[in-house]
């Protein structure tokens, strides 16, 4: 049986030991995996864990300023760095998902490693947990933060990783979350892919059309906010389907509704949602987001597809 005070105190112990009277620097997104890293790891070495969220330009509305906000209200280090410019090129003309997943990491990390030196840290403290390296090292999807697990040299990228969560699957961290006192808003947040909306912009990923998937998160997580799920998303096609718009036929966006209830993101099962929940966010993007011409919802559970669709 999972004990989080035990983990805690191990982790915290272990974290202090590793990274001694060193500097390090935590990659924070907001999901509950990297808070409690950034929580343990302050805990272990207080002022010395600088606290850093790279906006890439593919979060959710207002996330970096949430996330930043709430560490700076703890006094932590915090700091935002703007790389949205890096990810976008880095992603330019990329379809295929495994290379924009490539594309994604290579860039983190480059960040990354330019952060790590303008601190003078020596580490980097990241929320790798077991689900990643399983699904990784089982060709399932390469996730943006396994490096050594399948022989990428962290050195390359001039850092030295440390994964305090490494062992223990989502349920878990949750567990790990609400021992050290995060708010429900931290230690039941839904899962957020590593790349961001890329991985929810099948296709190419530009600025444009990762609005488009922006605004059509912000009305899915709205409208079903009070539904249980492990995760709510919607998902913006790369085809086109032909709609009508003002008594005229309209080529426009295809967008994917999918919600799943999940307890390790193992497996997954689709969510049976109600009729006129669906109903009103087909109306409500096909309104406010005048390019989307049809919205679908997505009933396949896990496997035979992923959670995610790229």
């Amino acid at each position: 049986m999972f004990e989080p005070e035990k983990f805690i105190e191990r982790q915290v112990d272990e974290v202090k030991e590793t990274i001694g009277d060193e500097k390090a620097v935590i990659a924070t997104s907001g999901g509950v995996d990297s808070t409690v890293c950034a929580v343990l790891t302050y805990r272990a070495i207080g002022d010395r864990a600088v606290i850093v969220f790279i906006d890439d330009g593919l979060m959710r509305e207002g996330e970096a300023e949430q996330v930043t906000n709430f560490f700076k209200a703890l006094n932590m280090n915090t700091r935002l760095v703007d790389a949205a410019t890096e990810f976008f090129d880095a992603l330019k003309g990329i379809t295929e998902p495994e290379e924009k997943r490539k594309a994604f990491r290579n860039t983190f990390y480059s960040v990354l490693g330019r952060v790590v030196r303008e601190e003078n840290a020596k580490y980097l403290v990241q929320g790798t947990i077991a689900a990643d390296i399983l699904e990784t090292v089982k060709g399932i999807k390469t996730q943006h933060n396994i490096l050594e697990q399948i022989g990428i040299d962290p050195e390359s990228y001039g850092l030295t990783i440390v994964e305090p969560l490494r062992e223990i699957y989502k349920h878990e961290v949750r567990e790990v979350a609400r021992s050290v006192d995060l708010p429900a808003e931290f230690s039941e947040r839904p899962p957020f892919p590593g790349p961001g909306l890329a991985t929810r912009t099948l296709g190419e990923v530009t600025p444009e059309r990762v609005e488009i998937e922006r605004r059509a998160t912000t009305i899915v997580e709205e409208e079903t906010s009070d539904i249980e799920s492990f995760q709510s998303m919607a998902v913006l096609m790369n085809d086109k389907a032909t709609g009508i718009r003002e008594g005229k036929r309209a080529y426009g966006y295809i967008i994917v509704v999918r919600l799943v209830k999940s307890k390790d993101a193992i497996t997954a099962e689709a969510v049976n949602v109600p009729w006129e929940v669906l109903k009103r966010i087909d109306k409500r993007i096909t309104t406010e987001i005048p390019e989307v011409v049809h919205v679908l919802y997505s009933l396949t559970d896990k496997p035979p597809a992923t959670i995610e669709f790229q």
